[in-house]
This record gives C-alpha cells, sequence and structure tokens, in this order.
C-alpha cells in the first residue's frame, strides 16, 4: 500500500511537471516565431513613422499612439468602478441579496464574449450616443471589458487585508473612510495594482471590440473623438489581409516587447512601492 502511495505521488508529480513545461514551451514557441521574423524588421523609422499605403510602408507610430490612448481612456474610467466596487462590497455591505446580485453580474461580464462587447459598444456609444468610431468609445467599452477583472482582484486584495488593522483605525477614532483610505486600500495596493496590469494587458490585445468602437483609421489621432487603429488591429490587418506579413510580424514584436516593458515598468514600481511601506 506505501508503495502504491510513493508510485502514484511520483506519478502525478511527473503530470504536473509535464504540463508546467508544457505551458512555458507553447509560450517560447510563440515568441521564438514571432520574434525572429519581427526584430529585424524593427528600427528607429519604424517606431516613428505612420503607417503608409495601407499599412504595407512606413512604420507604427499612430497605432501606438492609438493603443496608449485607447488603454489610457479604459483605465481611467474601469479602476474607480471596479475599486469602488469592490470597497463596497467588503466594506460597506454584508453578504446580500445586493452583494450577490452584484457578483452574479460581474460574473457574467467576465464571461461574455469581447464581440458582444464590441456591439454593445458600437450600438450605444458609435450610434446611440453618437460618438462615432474614436478613441472614447473604444476606451468605454474596454472599460466594461476589464472591469470584471479589477472588481475580483481588487476584492481578494481587499480581502486578505487582517481584521486588526481595522480594529486598531476604529480604536483610533477613525471612521469607516478614513479606515478605508489609510488602512486598507494602501496596504491592498499591490493586489489591486496586479488587477490593473492585468486588465492594461487586455486592452492592448484586444482586436474585436475595438476594430467595432474605435475604428481602423491609420491618421495620428487628434482628439478623444478621433477614430484609431491600435497595435493589435493593425497586426491583425495586416495579417488576415495578407496587405504584408513582414510589416504584421514587426508590429507582432513590437507589441510584445511594448507588453513586456510595461510589466517590468509596473514590477518595478510595485517593488518600491512594498519596499518604502515596509
Amino acid at each position: 500500500m506505501k508503495f502504491n502511495r510513493y508510485i502514484t505521488q511520483s506519478i502525478a508529480k511527473i503530470l504536473i511537471w509535464i504540463a508546467a513545461l508544457s505551458t512555458i514551451a507553447v509560450m517560447a514557441l510563440i515568441l521564438f516565431q514571432i520574434l525572429k521574423e519581427g526584430l529585424p524588421i524593427l528600427h528607429l523609422r519604424f517606431f516613428l513613422e505612420s503607417p503608409k499605403s495601407m499599412g504595407r510602408e512606413g512604420g507604427i507610430l499612430s497605432t501606438i499612439i492609438g493603443t496608449f490612448a485607447l488603454t489610457v481612456v479604459a483605465i481611467i474610467f474601469a479602476t474607480p468602478l471596479g475599486v469602488g466596487t469592490a470597497i463596497f462590497l467588503r466594506e460597506y455591505t454584508r453578504e446580500s441579496q445586493i452583494s450577490r446580485i452584484i457578483r452574479f453580474g460581474t460574473d457574467c461580464l467576465a464571461g461574455v464574449p469581447s464581440i458582444i462587447f464590441g456591439l454593445f459598444g458600437f450600438v450605444f456609444f458609435v450610434i446611440y450616443l453618437n460618438m462615432g468610431w474614436s478613441i472614447l468609445s473604444g476606451g468605454l467599452t474596454m472599460a466594461a471589458m476589464i472591469l470584471p477583472t479589477i472588481i475580483c482582484t481588487a476584492e481578494e486584495a481587499i480581502k486578505t487585508i487582517p481584521y486588526s488593522y481595522r480594529e486598531v483605525s476604529y480604536s483610533l477614532g477613525g471612521t469607516k473612510w478614513q479606515t478605508v483610505m489609510h488602512a486598507i486600500l494602501p496596504n491592498a495596493l499591490p493586489g489591486i495594482f496586479t488587477g490593473i496590469i492585468l486588465s492594461v494587458g487586455r486592452s492592448i490585445g484586444e482586436t474585436a471590440a475595438v476594430i467595432l468602437t474605435a475604428g481602423s483609421s491609420l491618421v495620428m489621432p487628434t482628439s478623444l473623438f478621433s477614430p484609431i487603429r491600435t497595435m493589435a488591429v493593425h497586426f491583425y490587418i495586416l495579417a488576415r489581409e495578407g496587405i504584408s506579413m513582414e510589416m504584421a510580424y514587426g508590429t507582432g514584436a513590437a507589441l510584445i516587447l511594448l507588453v513586456l516593458f510595461v510589466n517590468i515598468v509596473a514590477n518595478v514600481l510595485l517593488n518600491r512601492y512594498v519596499r518604502h511601506r515596509s
């Protein structure tokens, strides 16, 4: 019996290692293929020029600006709503019918396909509110998409804060809001920040919803009501329509490096904040 138990444990351990290494191998294969074809395309002009001839020539400057603009708008709208909802669920209400409805709605939003969000944004923001294909329409649609991620991660981060932090704050005469602002949120910030970074990654890589709400214009945006083309959409259109696989690989490589850069900067800032707090 003991021998069989050890064999079972060894087999399970081997299978877990195979699963983990397979995941890493798939990721490495994708990165290798994109970077192998795309890195030779990357040069200074590629980043400083806007696309020309439908993307066959020039660079990706306008798509980089469009990607940043869309992501910033989405984060600005989604973060206060998401964190505020998480604070309400954890600090201002007990388990009730209202909290169950909010969590059920959040779970439903998390499972909605991106094309449905795109259709909603197209009907509501683009047509009904007459915003047209624009950064604002796309940003608001993306905010709705990433809202469940921010709510769930923020709520879990707040949940991990020991109740003793609240008791100390109340014993010193702190109000509920002062406790949330000075005792809970500062300590939950690393977890909340993680959710925001995950949301940034989804915003940068989204295509279907962006095409329906922000358009696919290659013109440099001048305002929040300008149509744009993000890097992910640019990559998709170049590859899907066979316009230029060379430029598509270059855009894909730049997109990977952009996501990597954002994650590195976010981790550095987060580590500095944690060290400063400690």
